[in-house]
């Protein structure tokens, strides 16, 4: 019975010693809030960083929301709501201007091409920009990234937005899509997969893209407020490499299985779609393939936002650019 006893006793000790030391060889992951402005698969990296573990490889875990507009999104952050904000680098831009007294820096790039296509009604085979003149044109609305970079390749090709065409930029962005479905426009500047379902469907067709046609933009970064730089740099550094780890592995791997690691953020998308868009993203180079954010980008951002008329002020890269963290994990 003694022995029984004693048996049982060594057992549930070796059990609760065993207990202990796993626990304490599992580090605690980190929690990071972050918030992106949609939900959408322009930022495949991000969800393939999430899905295969990278965050977590580096001692993080990410708690993502998606927060509806750049301004909700940057109020989240100034408020402590969130530590990263995953939004257009041109809202950076908008905050400082106001005098946000937190700086805000934009410190891991994740794309960098605009990310819209042109569609049009009617299949064309032989497109030329000048087609749009005397057309109906159903753009993005005023003041956002997608519009500038639309009306900068306008400009560019030698068009006038408020006198060759007629501009339509009244409708929210929710609708835009389905105010060209039901018959409104000859041409429509639309973002993924929609652009790429507008095509199966033979609603329109695809015969541009403004994100070629724009050059490199830091169009969507991982931005943070100076104070959690300075507070915590080292999780800073490892988010950072977590998704550069995400960006290596989107441009190592097929389309096809980028699709079916990210699908889980697309439940009511089909994986075919996905891989479709995916591909067409990656062939343009609109996954940025390191998170380094460098200064000719920069200053490509602020001249499309001049030309639109949007540019508060001028600012300096070094003043919202911190590029450290990324060119550290891009050696």
């Amino acid at each position: 019975m003694k022995r029984w006893v004693k048996s049982s006793l060594l057992a549930v000790v070796t059990c609760l010693v065993l207990l202990v030391l796993a626990s304490c060889g599992k580090e605690e992951l980190q929690e990071v809030k972050v918030g992106e402005v949609t939900r959408s698969i322009f930022y495949a990296p991000q969800y393939v960083a999430i899905e295969k573990g990278f965050f977590e490889e580096e001692g993080l875990k990410v708690e993502l929301s998606t927060i509806p507009g750049g301004d909700k999104t940057m109020t989240a952050l100034l408020s402590g709501g969130l530590d990263v904000a995953l939004v257009g680098s041109e809202t950076s831009i908008y905050v400082t201007a106001q005098g946000a007294n937190d700086p805000i820096k934009n410190f891991a790039q994740l794309t960098q091409t605009d990310g819209t296509f042109l569609v049009s009604r009617e299949k064309i085979d032989n497109f030329s920009w000048d087609m749009l003149k005397d057309s109906t044109f159903l753009g993005q609305r005023k003041g956002g990234m997608p519009q500038m970079a639309g009306e900068f390749v306008l400009k560019k090709h030698n068009i006038d937005p408020q006198n060759d065409l007629e501009l339509i930029q009244n409708i929210d962005f929710a609708n835009i899509a389905t105010a060209f479905a039901s018959g409104t426009g000859d041409f429509v500047q639309l973002f993924e997969p929609t652009a790429s379902i507008f095509e199966k469907e033979g609603v329109g067709h695809i015969v541009a893209s403004f994100g070629t046609e724009s050059g490199h933009l830091p169009y969507t970064t991982f931005m943070t407020k100076a104070s959690f730089i300075d507070s915590d740099p080292e999780a800073v550094e490892k988010f950072t490499r977590a998704i550069k780890k995400a960006q290596d592995w989107v441009y190592a791997n097929s389309a096809d299985d980028v699709a079916k690691v990210i699908q889980p953020f697309f439940e009511d998308t089909d994986v075919e779609l996905i891989a479709t868009v995916v591909e067409r993203y990656r062939a343009q180079e609109s996954f940025a393939k390191d998170p380094i954010l460098d200064e000719e980008e920069w200053t490509n951002l602020q001249d499309v936002m001049e030309e639109a008329g949007e540019l508060p002020r001028r600012m300096d890269y070094e003043e919202l650019v911190d590029t450290s963290f990324a060119e550290k994990v891009t050696k």
